[in-house]
C-alpha cells in the first residue's frame, strides 16, 4: 500500500490539450533497471505521482514494475517516457512507442516525447506526424519533444497540425533559457526542466544560493527547485537516495520573494552541460 503523501499536494498545469500535468515529478535518467524499480517504488510512496523516464534510459521495466506493484490507480500516475534517435521517421515511430509501452506493462502513457531533434537527419517533422498519429490511436494522452530548439520548435508548429504540448530542456539557474520560455509561452507549450539541479556539477554549491538557503531554513536543492516551480517550470528532479527523493518533494511550505529570485537572475552564466541539440546524434 502507498502511504499518503507527508508533503502539501503537488500543483498541476494544464497542457495545451486541457490535461493536467503534476508541476513537480521523479526521473529516472541514469538509474539502471534493477535500481529504478526500488527508486520509483520509494518516490511513489513519498507522494510522487509523476515519473519520466526514455528508452535509452534502459530502465523503462524497472519503472513499469514499480507502478504496477504501487496499487495505485492508473488515472492517479502522469508516466512520460521517450522515443530515441535511432527511431525517428513514420515506420518506425510505432513500433517504438509500442515496444515503450510493453516494457512499462501500460496501455498508454500520459506523455510521449521525441527526446531529441537530429537536425542533420532532417526527419523530426515526420516523426512528428508519426505522434500525432499515436495520440489519436490513444496511446499517448499529449505528445511533446525534447531538446528541440527555437527553429525546431518553429518548424514542427508549421508542418504539423498539432502544437507540442511540452518541451524538455535542460534548464537551470546557470541556463535559464529565456528566449525558449519566451517561444514556449506564446504557443501554449509547457516548459519542461531536465537536469533542474544542474547535475550536482558545482550549482548547488553556489554561495548565492546557499545565502537564499540560509535565509528560509531549507536546502539549495530545495531552493533551485521552488525558483523553478516560480517561474512556471515542469520538473523532473533525479536521486536515488529516499532522503533526498522525499526532501526534493517538500518544497511547498515557502516561498522566495522578489528579491530571492533576482539574486539568483544574476547566475545565469549560459553554461551548457548537456549536449548541443543542434549537432546531438548527427546522422
Amino acid at each position: 500500500m502507498s502511504k499518503a503523501p507527508t508533503s502539501p499536494a503537488v500543483p498541476t498545469v494544464t497542457l495545451n490539450n486541457g490535461i493536467e500535468m503534476p508541476q513537480l515529478g521523479f526521473g529516472v535518467w541514469q538509474v539502471p533497471d534493477d535500481e529504478a524499480e526500488q527508486a520509483v517504488a520509494t518516490a511513489l510512496d513519498a507522494g510522487y505521482r509523476s515519473i519520466d523516464t526514455a528508452a535509452i534510459y534502459g530502465n523503462e521495466k524497472g519503472t513499469g514494475r514499480a507502478l504496477a506493484a504501487s496499487g495505485l490507480p492508473r488515472e492517479e500516475l502522469f508516466v512520460t517516457t521517450k522515443l530515441w534517435n535511432s527511431d525517428h521517421g513514420a515506420d518506425l515511430a510505432p513500433a517504438a512507442v509500442e515496444a515503450s509501452l510493453d516494457r512499462l506493462g501500460l496501455d498508454y502513457v500520459d506523455l510521449y516525447l521525441i527526446h531529441w531533434p537530429q537536425p542533420s537527419l532532417d526527419a523530426y517533422t515526420e516523426t512528428w506526424r508519426a505522434l500525432e498519429k499515436i495520440a489519436a490511436d490513444g496511446r499517448a494522452r499529449a505528445i511533446g519533444v525534447s531538446n528541440f530548439q527555437p527553429a525546431h520548435l518553429r518548424r514542427v508548429l508549421a508542418e504539423g497540425s498539432v502544437v507540442p504540448a511540452v518541451n524538455q530542456i535542460e534548464l537551470h539557474p546557470n541556463f535559464p533559457q529565456a528566449e525558449l520560455r519566451a517561444l514556449h509561452a506564446e504557443h501554449g507549450i509547457a516548459t519542461e526542466a531536465w537536469s533542474p539541479l544542474g547535475q550536482g556539477k558545482g550549482l548547488l554549491d553556489s554561495p548565492v544560493i546557499g545565502a537564499v538557503a540560509a535565509r528560509h531554513g531549507r536546502t539549495p536543492a530545495q531552493v533551485v527547485l521552488r525558483w523553478h516551480l516560480r517561474l512556471g517550470n515542469v520538473v523532473i528532479p533525479k536521486s536515488v537516495t529516499p532522503s533526498r527523493i522525499r526532501e526534493n518533494l517538500d518544497v511547498f511550505g515557502f516561498e522566495l520573494t522578489d528579491a530571492d529570485l533576482a539574486e539568483l537572475a544574476n547566475l545565469d552564466n549560459g553554461t551548457r552541460l548537456g549536449p548541443d541539440p543542434d549537432t546531438f546524434g548527427q546522422a
